[in-house]
């Protein structure tokens, strides 16, 4: 660097004009940025109602109007004018601050990229107006008005000075959706506001006050007949509690847009955070679908850090593990209550045989020796095992419930157990009952498709996958471990990508030997020693099953018994004889998850009565 002053110079410093408008849209980058700092100044003042106004995408015009506190003629003078605040006064402060918006950009960003319009009022019997160009140009001007008590802040012709911004905007439509989405996102935050949204002067929609996150989530993105399946979960840990939305199995999407986090109001991109939220329902959701629903996390201000990201979008907590683990747990724990057909039956490491593995159990995973093995688990899963247990005879033990498939409360809450019952009260099927249903005999009525089993029973007709139900049933004996491993002749060799990966391996080396996995190795060269019977994937694909199981934290046994359960499940198209084929039927109606570990529901029941009526035997 030649500093003797001889050489020319390059490096020049900004004019501030230009200066302020380049910082400026590190914060305003389009109209929705706008309608996002309006909104949380308007929440920030307390305002109970507020009103979202945009023309022209936002470009044109981009405003909020609120009937929170106000602001006097001094702070009008002052709130444009760069990290002009009333919400921190130092940097500790950024310690405690619970307010959307502390830096005091927003509204000095706005006024640097667009004519920026503020109308406020502290009492409603006076009010202000400020009027000022983009970047100071064409002066400032301050003069009297009305309007009740609150503020309205308005940007207008946004970029108009900087047409090389200006120039990477959408469309007008797109704009306009993106503002809609920035106010739907505060709405979700905020369900005890009311919320409007007007677009060229026509009201696109508009949230009245509701009781609770679950009410404004289904306000603002569902219809009214997806909103039954809504629930909220709580969960807690140090400084910080959460509220989790969340649909049931009957509601779901192709992708994760309908999935939020959001943290002290902000919504947030927090993979692991939406990762937590789908490890919780993971086995209840079909494979290729998402769930539906929303994190809401307040946490203690001290704990997270929202000065990451120049418009908020990201946040750093001290422990995300503790919030992360909170999460899943709470989610799998409603599910396992909830979503389950029969929660007062066993839990799958009761209804498991517990056999330690030894040489002389069946092998766990063995198919090709046809029946033998899938009717021996089946009945060991039953409560009475299978020494009372007849294959071809009456099912003791059950009854159909004299409520049929659900209740008249739980039909009308979308097949949840209503808030607040006991797990006793949860939807079943069956119920336990000393003796078969005097005069009802099960019966199998035949398979389909090579693949279904028919079974009728007590005016009720239940078509079988016998493919999920010996999947799921597999499923739950390996949870019940250990899984008995078997010697490899030849080991498997495979590397690391880097030492991450190699602390995995070492710090899970117990849970991979209850897994039925040994492996052995250092430093990124490792082997693999011991699989489980009967394990038939090749060798690459063993591998990266395994370093896959990384990526699963604290669900790493779930997707493990999720690997093996697949493979060593019957297939479709393989010939179950009578007697397996009605014993694994009679398992499958008394798991207590009626689901395979992929969330495909396990069968289907078809009443005598919803029969005739669709082939119109009755109306």
């Amino acid at each position: 660097m030649d500093l003797s002053g001889t050489g020319r110079r390059r490096i020049e410093i900004l004019p501030p004009f230009e200066a302020r408008k380049i910082a400026a849209g590190e914060v305003i980058d389009r109209p929705a940025a706008l309608v996002r700092e309006f909104l949380d100044n308007a929440i920030d003042c307390g305002a109970s109602a507020c009103e979202a106004i945009i023309e022209g995408g936002g470009i044109q015009r981009a405003e909020v109007t609120d009937n929170g506190s106000g602001m006097s003629r001094e702070d009008l003078g002052l709130c444009f004018e760069t990290h002009a605040t009333s919400k921190i006064r130092s940097l500790d402060d950024l310690n405690t601050a619970e307010t959307l918006g502390f830096r005091g950009e927003a509204l000095a960003a706005a006024a640097a990229v667009s004519r920026l319009e503020i109308l406020s009022s502290e009492d409603g019997r006076g009010a202000w107006l400020l009027e000022t160009g983009p970047g100071g140009a064409g002066g400032t001007r301050l003069t009297r008005s009305s309007r009740v008590k609150g503020s309205s802040v308005r940007a207008l012709r946004l970029f108009d000075t900087i047409p090389a911004r200006k120039r990477f905007l959408k469309r007008e439509g797109s704009e306009a959706q993106l503002c809609r989405q920035v106010f739907i996102e505060k709405a979700l935050a905020f369900p005890a506001l009311n919320f409007r949204f007007i677009q060229d002067g026509k009201l696109k929609c508009g949230f009245p006050p509701a009781a609770s996150y679950k009410e404004r989530f289904a306000q603002a993105l569902l219809d009214r007949a997806e909103a039954v399946f809504l629930r909220e979960i709580a969960a807690n840990g140090p400084g910080f509690s959460a509220v989790i939305v969340a649909g049931g199995p009957e509601l779901y999407r192709s992708d994760r847009r309908q999935q939020y986090c959001f943290a002290n109001g902000r919504r947030i991109q927090d993979f692991s955070l939406i990762q937590a939220f789908e490890y919780g329902l993971q086995h209840w959701f079909p494979n290729g679908v998402h769930p539906v629903g929303a994190i809401f996390i307040d946490i203690d201000p001290s704990l997270a850090d929202f000065n990451i990201h120049p418009a908020k979008r990201e946040a750093r907590f001290r422990d995300p593990g503790a919030i992360h683990h909170a999460v899943t747990s709470a989610l799998g724990d409603y599910a396992r209550r909830s979503f389950a057909a029969g929660a007062a039956f066993p839990d799958p490491a009761s209804a498991a045989s517990g056999k330690d593995g030894g040489t002389d159990a069946p092998s766990w995973f063995e198919t090709e020796t046809g029946n033998e093995s899938i009717r021996r688990l089946a009945l060991e899963a039953l409560p009475d095992g299978p020494a009372h247990i007849d294959p071809l005879g009456p099912l003791p033990g059950f009854r159909v419930s004299a409520e049929g498939p659900a209740s008249a409360a739980n039909a009308a809450s979308g097949g949840f157990p209503p808030e607040g019952a006991a797990v006793s009260d949860a939807v079943r099927r069956f119920s336990p009952e000393n003796g078969a249903v005097p005069g009802k005999r099960p019966r199998l009525a035949g398979r389909v498709f090579s693949l279904f089993i028919l079974v009728e029973w007590a005016d009720r007709l239940f078509i079988i996958d016998q493919h999920a139900a010996h999947e799921r049933l597999l499923y739950d004996r390996v949870l019940a471990g250990p899984v008995p491993a078997q010697e490899l002749l030849v080991p498997i060799p495979f590397s690391t990508d880097g030492e991450e990966g190699d602390r995995f391996l070492e710090r899970e080396r117990d849970a991979f030997s209850r897994l039925g996995i040994r492996i052995e190795g250092e430093d990124g060269s490792w082997r693999i020693t011991a699989l489980p019977e009967n394990w038939k994937l090749s060798d690459p694909e063993t591998v990266r099953e395994i370093l896959e199981l990384e990526k699963s934290r604290e669900n790493m046994a779930e997707r493990w018994a999720a690997t093996l359960s697949c493979h060593g499940a019957v297939k479709d198209g393989d010939y179950l004889d009578d007697g397996t084929a009605l014993a694994l039927a009679e398992a499958a109606l008394r798991l207590p998850i009626p689901r395979c570990p992929h969330g495909r529901p396990i069968w289907k029941e078809i009443s005598r009565e919803d029969l005739f009526r669709a082939v119109r035997r009755i109306e």
